[in-house]
């Protein structure tokens, strides 16, 4: 069944990806895209915006009833936005955004006491699928002679606005959970910073060009070394995972759903 899809932050560089894979994804009617009010572009036919052929949807601040599911990639600021829009029309709701605070997660799972909602530090499937990896690496090696030093290294392009990302977050604490003693959480190395302590997990943010997501995941022991490293060429698997989830969504009961979900991997 054909799902009635809205698009927020469409006029943004992740909203014209999915913008564009949708209009051949026969999963979905693409109804709306909407943006903040004050944006240059609105009454603009989306499609000619995304670079593919005009879709006779214009962008717009507006939107429509009847909704079934509704994508956001856009800003932290305007996520609670969308949510109450999405709690007003009674329709599924992906959040790709990322770089949320705890308040605003705290929000996401009350309102998905009424909304299905998928939200997840990154929509990428082979992200999610590395995250599993990471566990199940971790859990395997706790044990090793001499333990293991975990570090991640994540890179991105010079316009994203949060460090470390989302999505290396998100692999340390998986990570974490799998250890025996608590972890420390280590931001970068500075100055005399003294031995290594046995349980950190560093973070390591690199910002260069228009590098649209890299991680790599070091598991350092003595003698030998394991590395997990996820990246993408383009923004497109971003997009691709966002449509996945909404699709994913149609049917499901309220509740907020991770990419593990959508994956069958939880």
């Amino acid at each position: 069944m054909t799902q009635l899809l809205a698009v927020h932050g469409a006029a943004g560089r992740m909203g014209r990806r999915v913008v564009a894979l949708a209009t051949t994804d026969p999963r979905f009617d693409l109804v709306a895209a909407v943006e903040h009010p004050a944006h240059s572009s609105l009454g603009q036919d989306v499609g000619s915006l995304a670079g593919v052929d005009p879709t006779g949807v214009p962008l717009s601040s507006e939107w429509p009833e009847g909704l079934d599911v509704a994508i956001d990639f856009s800003l932290p600021d305007a996520v609670d936005g969308v949510t109450a829009e999405c709690l007003r029309l009674e329709c599924g709701l992906v959040v790709a955004t990322t770089g949320l605070e705890a308040e605003q997660k705290s929000r996401l799972e009350q309102a998905s006491r009424h909304i299905p909602i998928v939200w997840a530090p990154s929509m990428s499937m082979a992200v999610n699928l590395t995250m599993r990896l990471a566990e199940q690496a971790t859990a395997a090696l706790q044990d090793v002679n001499g333990g293991i030093d975990v570090e991640i290294i994540e890179r991105h392009h010079r316009f994203k606005e949060d460090a470390p990302s989302g999505t290396a977050l998100k692999f340390g604490e998986l990570i974490a959970a799998q250890m025996k003693q608590p972890a420390q959480h280590v931001h970068g190395r500075e100055g005399k910073t003294g031995q290594r302590g046995r349980n950190e997990i560093g973070y390591h943010a690199v910002r260069v060009g228009d590098n649209p997501g890299e991680h790599t995941i070091v598991f350092g022991m003595l003698g030998e070394t394991l590395e997990l490293r996820v990246a993408a060429s383009n923004r497109d698997s971003y997009a691709a995972g966002a449509l996945a989830a909404a699709a994913w969504l149609a049917g499901k009961p309220p509740g907020l759903y991770s990419m593990f979900d959508v994956l069958g991997m939880s």
